[in-house]
């Protein structure tokens, strides 16, 4: 059973949660579908082109419609054209990609129950940094990890925001911004316990 490293006021270890038996047996399938889900959903869909329709001019036919031996020629806005109009060039395409609501909750179990498995899941009852200083902040993430570290917190204090703001490899999301990408993307997780008590239950 996988179990979350529990800890107390000073951040050292001091006792453990087995996560419940709707943790295990989950198909690995699950995280690979929101992940592709998440990130498709993060892309900014701003590659644009104009077709012949949308290009400026093209109101005089440029040449003669017979006697030049060449090609008929009927507007300056044709694809053949320097300037004119692109054919089947990107325009407003929609990259989201579908994901059922119990996909996502399977997700975000398999990834608490993979991080929970290597150790690198801890619990806190409170996790406030009153003096909003950001070395008393960097004080409690080199207890937990001094590669990178998400911080789950059930809400946002101001003070301890700004302690943590600045600390390279260091985010700090609220209970409602939880999703398996977060979980899976860090490799040291910090929750509140009044976040875990709700994911549990």
């Amino acid at each position: 059973m996988s179990k979350l490293v529990v800890l107390n006021d000073k951040f050292e270890a001091n006792g453990e949660i087995v996560l419940p038996e709707k943790f295990q047996n989950i198909n690995s399938h699950n995280l690979h579908l929101f992940v592709k889900s998440y990130l498709a959903s993060l892309r900014s869909n701003t590659a644009r082109v104009k077709n012949r329709s949308e290009v400026s001019g093209g109101g005089k036919k440029p040449k003669s419609q017979k006697g030049s031996g060449a090609a008929r020629w009927g507007s300056k806005r044709s694809p053949l054209f320097v300037g004119g109009g692109q054919v089947f060039g990107p325009s407003n395409r929609n990259y989201n990609q579908k994901i059922n609501k119990k996909q996502k909750v399977l997700a975000l179990n398999y990834a608490i129950n993979a991080q929970a498995e290597k150790g690198c899941l801890f619990v806190v009852d409170s996790i406030k940094v009153e003096s909003a200083k950001t070395k008393d902040a960097a004080a409690i993430v080199n207890k937990i990890n001094k590669r990178d570290v998400l911080i789950v917190v059930e809400n946002f204090d101001d003070n301890t925001y700004l302690a943590f703001r600045n600390i390279k490899n260091c985010y700090v999301i609220e209970k409602s911004e939880l999703n398996a990408y977060a979980i899976a993307a860090f490799h040291s997780i910090l929750i509140e316990k009044a976040v875990v008590d709700s994911l549990i239950a």
